[in-house]
């Protein structure tokens, strides 16, 4: 099905309810599609499997990040399939899973999940880095008082890094 027919069939909330945690993986599938048609779960868990791979370089920049000890949280707008990327590609080696919208019960860019970040931190947002690739996500953190960076590959977040006076640098692969 493609991609605009899909967003016409399926439920305008159920997927939002998803990621914030107030529905299970049972009622995702049943609610998904406006009609009621059957939804292939599995089938979507493994295009979410399937399709989630690093970014060249940015597990180097990730290694790179955490031996200087920079303390890295996700902070995500995933459902609790959040498993499904961490058993594929092992970022809790780097980061920790701290702030999940499905935990949270809210999402990007809700001010209120930034400032609970910063509060379950014990830190001033100026003492934080926000890291995304949606403008919308680093426009809120920059306005709850943020630095934001939106990144679109590991040599840009690294010199955007490097700007703000953390020098990593990503290996040539």
């Amino acid at each position: 099905m493609p991609m605009k027919q899909l967003l016409e069939c399926k439920h305008p909330m159920v997927w939002i309810e998803f990621e914030k945690g107030l529905i299970d993986e049972e009622e995702l599938a049943r609610n998904f599609f406006i009609d009621g048609r059957d939804f292939d779960l599995e089938g979507l868990k493994e295009c979410m499997r399937s399709g989630y791979s690093y970014l060249d370089g940015m597990q180097e920049l990730l290694q790179t990040l955490a031996a200087d000890d920079f303390e890295i949280h996700a902070f995500t707008n995933y459902p609790i399939w959040y498993n499904i990327i961490e058993d594929k590609l092992k970022l809790s080696a780097y980061l920790s899973w701290t702030f999940c919208s499905c935990i949270a019960g809210k999402r990007k860019p809700d001010p209120e999940f930034y400032l609970e970040v910063v509060g379950h931190l014990g830190v001033e947002p100026c003492d934080c880095i926000f890291i995304d690739d949606r403008p919308t996500n680093v426009k809120c953190a920059i306005e709850i008082g943020m630095g934001g960076l939106c990144f679109e590959n590991a040599d840009s977040l690294a010199k955007d890094l490097s700007d703000l006076g953390i020098n990593v640098s990503v290996p040539k692969l």
